[in-house]
């Protein structure tokens, strides 16, 4: 087979999920590899590997190495999936929240917190028990549950000591779950698959101990799989939705511009990295 596109591919920690997408990419295109973690990446001027590109895919296991290789990708003109406008967006959950309330995507009641001492008066006029999100963050780090008063004041002082943007966020209300979330996969206009993501308590997230299973993939979580990620300018993403247990309506909580998808493919068995190749690759054909 002849191999017409040209693709880099920017990432910084070879999890399997980069390993599985880099192969599929290598059955498709030529693949030129910059290893993000080990390099300076030069702004403007295109390193060897990146000098015949046709796009770029920018792959992070941390959000401002994917961040700036995705900047740096794109001063040297290349598009980059995700866009680094994307990615921003995605990254921040104020920015997010933003993004997906003025488009109309269901999200969870929210107030924005500037200061650490407004925790308190945000989960009071949100209804306990409430939740503190810090505005960047993964895998549920910092996330907290507050059931009373008390507890938010505890937080609010906690914070104080917290260092840089860690101490700004959200305090969101709490969803009463059925012990479960979804994540779902948005790849371009498509939704191919969606996993349950199983908890104990609080959090659900699969590196916090959650369990995943297979999710049907309804009319209603494509949707607003498709309406998240078109409101963030993610093209490849995971989405996380949360079921009430209150209404039985669906809620963003957020999109994952990296997301990690080897769980998806061993519990439903549809190949994403595949899935993400042909996508790629369809994009320098258009």
């Amino acid at each position: 087979m002849s191999l017409t596109a040209s693709i880099l591919f920017l990432y910084d920690i070879a999890r399997l999920d980069e390993k599985m997408l880099l192969e599929e990419l290598r059955k498709r295109a030529r693949v030129r590899v910059i290893h993000t973690a080990a390099r300076a990446l030069p702004l403007g001027e295109p390193p060897r590997e990146a000098e015949e590109a046709d796009l770029a895919v920018a792959r992070g296991v941390s959000g401002r190495r994917l961040l700036y290789s995705a900047l740096a990708a794109e001063s040297w003109g290349l598009e980059t999936v995700n866009s680094s406008h994307a990615i921003m967006a995605s990254q921040d959950k104020v920015w997010s929240h933003m993004l997906l309330s003025r488009r109309g995507v269901p999200t969870p009641r929210s107030y924005t917190i500037l200061d650490p001492q407004a925790v308190p008066y945000a989960a009071e006029a949100i209804g306990f028990p409430a939740v503190f999100k810090p505005a960047r963050g993964s895998w549920g780090k910092l996330v907290s549950l507050l059931r009373d008063k008390s507890e938010a004041s505890l937080l609010s002082e906690a914070l104080e000591y917290v260092q840089g943007d860690l101490k700004l966020g959200l305090v969101q209300e709490y969803v009463d779950k059925p012990g479960r979330d979804i994540r779902s996969f948005c790849i371009g206009d498509t939704v191919p698959a969606a996993i349950y993501r199983y908890g104990s308590g609080f959090a659900t997230n699969l590196a916090a101990g959650g369990r995943a299973a297979p999710a049907p993939v309804t009319g209603d979580v494509e949707d607003l799989t498709l309406r998240a990620c078109e409101a963030l300018g993610v093209e490849v993403g995971g989405v996380d939705i949360v079921e009430s247990t209150r209404d039985g309506g669906l809620l963003v909580l957020e999109v994952n511009p990296s997301t990690e998808f080897k769980n998806t493919v061993r519990v439903t068995g549809v190949n994403v990295a595949a899935l993400i190749a042909d996508y790629v690759v369809s994009r320098v054909r258009r």
